[in-house]
């Protein structure tokens, strides 16, 4: 084996090889447009130099203009425990899948932050003591498939859990959903608090439901070019 040295007899510090998006194979990301517009949810599939396929995870339908669009693409790894943020150009080819090129590693953090939508609509906190159910008002301000931003006026401690119910599409279901809170902000002159909160025990149904409804809400404020 051979080593290497620098002037001072010590060895030289080597830049570990860069590593190719092979190692993401198979991890869920959120594809969004320059503009930071979800398109959808998928699972990043055969991925081989600078392509791969994108296997949608719900049924929604993209709106673009033309048969290539270049993306930003983000994905968690959860063997690696680091996000990783590309860029490429995707076309579309069968139902819900799509061709990646072109693709780009643009950085790796250590973050686990997922799209989120900012909104402005009333829900309801729900907390349980034995067989009772207390219900108290919030706002939710924006979402992901990751978790929630709300403001209410109720205080709660770092590490409360609670229902979060929640109607984001007049035409769908209410959702209720398992809350964690991860962070505090409490507003000037007792105004109220605002809550991080992530998602406890979510199903793939659950993300999936969400996924839609996002897109359904932005897609009805501004068409996707």
């Amino acid at each position: 084996m051979v080593v290497l040295f620098d002037l001072f007899g010590k060895k030289a510090d080597l830049e570990p090889p860069e590593e190719g998006i092979e190692v993401y194979s198979g991890i869920r990301v959120e594809v969004t447009t320059f503009d930071e517009r979800l398109l959808f949810v998928a699972k990043l599939l055969e991925p081989a130099g600078d392509s791969a396929q994108l296997q949608q995870y719900s049924e929604n339908r993209v709106p673009l203009k033309g048969g290539s669009v270049r993306v930003r693409i983000r994905g968690y790894s959860g063997y690696k425990r680091k996000a990783v943020y590309m860029e490429g150009i995707i076309t579309p080819e069968l139902k819900n899948v799509w061709r990646a090129e072109n693709l780009v590693i643009t950085k790796v953090e250590n973050d686990r932050a997922f799209f989120r939508l900012n909104v402005n609509m009333d829900a309801v906190i729900i907390r349980y003591s034995g067989t009772e159910a207390a219900e108290k008002t919030c706002r939710l301000l924006n979402i992901s498939i990751g978790g929630v931003y709300i403001f209410s006026e109720e205080k709660y401690a770092k590490g409360s859990r609670f229902q979060l119910r929640v109607k984001l599409l007049e035409e769908s279901p209410e959702s209720v959903l398992y809350c964690e809170v991860l962070r505090i902000i409490e507003k000037d002159e007792g105004a109220g608090y605002e809550y991080g909160c992530r998602f406890l025990d979510i199903t793939e149904e659950e993300e999936q439901n969400i996924t839609q409804n996002m897109f359904a809400i932005q897609s009805r404020r501004k068409d996707i070019c």
